[in-house]
């Protein structure tokens, strides 16, 4: 099995490093991933300028762009046959409910599903790389599994306690809950007296109800939540073809 593994952190992350550890024993990794801190990129391609792509000593690849660019010069460029996976993480904190939107961990997935390839990202609900080993433990494990049942190409979001590994209670699927709106902006002054702006924190989480994402990594399990890009508003399409009529020609 050939494995490609990105993230939004950084080639240096800890988190890419135990994942790729503990991958390589399954299956032949490559490692293209951004030259430092991506977060918060979401699917950004880079347009404006050339990229470059460079060999670090352990043999990762970095690039001086977005997750989104990694993945796709990795398919596009880098690797001579295509993987049979793409994975992204172990991201430095959650991606559930609306972070999915603006993570850049998620988006690398995001690219090699639109690649036609199976893609799952994968994330520690909190901060800080506390048991790392074990999330690569359960990693490495649920691609070990495989999921027979799904049609591919996939796109999956994991979510893992920071727990050690004899203290999470397993997998369960779950869809996304959903934060409140992120908190205010902060703002400064730089040193020219000009006005600039933080973003703000992100809000709390507003529907972590049972069958939540934060709810099943609230209770010590880890969250698996399917994901589709098809962004069509259904139902109110329905509303819009009885006005305006259907697509069809």
């Amino acid at each position: 099995m050939k494995i490609l593994i990105s993230n939004d952190d950084g080639y240096l992350a800890p988190g890419i490093i135990a994942l790729a550890d503990a991958l390589s024993s399954i299956a032949e990794v490559t490692v293209v991933a951004p030259d430092s801190n991506r977060s918060g990129s979401s699917n950004a391609l880079t347009l404006d300028r050339p990229l470059s792509a460079y060999r670090a000593a352990n043999g990762y690849y970095f690039v001086n762009g977005t997750p989104s660019d990694c993945v796709h010069i990795a398919l596009t460029a880098i690797m001579q046959t295509k993987p049979d996976l793409i994975v992204s993480g172990i991201n430095q904190g959650q991606n559930m409910g609306d972070d999915t939107l603006y993570s850049g961990t998620v988006a690398a997935a995001t690219e090699g599903y639109l690649f036609g390839i199976p893609a799952i990202a994968f994330s520690q609900v909190e901060k800080g790389w506390s048991h790392l080993n074990s999330a690569a433990r359960v990693a490495r494990e649920m691609i070990e599994q495989g999921f027979p049942t799904l049609s591919q190409p996939f796109l999956l979001n994991v979510n893992i306690p920071n727990l050690d590994y004899a203290q999470i209670k397993g997998v369960k699927a779950a869809r996304l809950g959903k934060r409140h709106t992120s908190e205010p902006v902060i703002k400064a002054r730089d040193p020219h007296g000009r006005d600039i702006y933080w973003i703000g924190p992100p809000g709390m989480a507003k529907d972590a109800g049972e069958g939540t994402d934060f709810y099943v990594t609230g209770q010590g399990y880890v969250s698996l939540t399917p994901l589709q890009i098809d962004l069509t508003n259904m139902r109110q399409l329905a509303q819009l073809q009885s006005e305006f009529g259907a697509g069809e020609i």
